[in-house]
């Protein structure tokens, strides 16, 4: 399976997903790490994603080719990250035939109702350990 981890700005959440993402299924799947920057690829790759890229067209010609694409919200909204993901990108994501599983967290004016706050490494091992897992099993 080829799991897209998309992320911007310093790439933390990425790197934090994709850490625990070896942690759980070691080699068993290629992880793709796709930064809207090249800082945020650079510590995707640091978390051990197999292959990264950065920046629009790496993403915009990547995204239709994953299996599944993990991420926060953010990427699927049109100039969030402080504008680093474009309309074109945003687009692309929300377009791809692979199934999204996106953490609920957001620096943009936007809110999700009825969702209790959960600290970071929570969500990602919710993302990880439960949702991946689920959809891996359906695949």
């Amino acid at each position: 399976m080829r799991i897209g981890v998309i992320d911007g700005q310093g790439g933390g959440i990425g790197a934090a997903i994709i850490k625990r993402l070896k942690e759980v299924y070691q080699e068993d799947h290629e992880v793709i790490a796709l930064g809207t920057n090249a800082v945020a690829t650079a510590q995707m790759l640091k978390a051990r994603a197999n292959r990264g890229a950065s920046g629009e067209n790496a993403i915009v010609r990547t995204v239709p080719t994953l299996d599944v694409i993990l991420g926060c919200l953010s990427i699927v909204l049109a100039n969030s990250m402080m504008g680093e993901v474009t309309p074109r990108m945003a687009e692309a994501i929300a377009s791809a035939p692979a199934p999204k599983i996106l953490l609920p967290l957001t620096q943009e004016r936007v809110e999700i109702v009825g969702l209790a706050p959960e600290p970071l490494p929570h969500l990602v091992e919710k993302i990880v350990s439960q949702r991946l897992k689920e959809l891996i099993k359906h695949v």
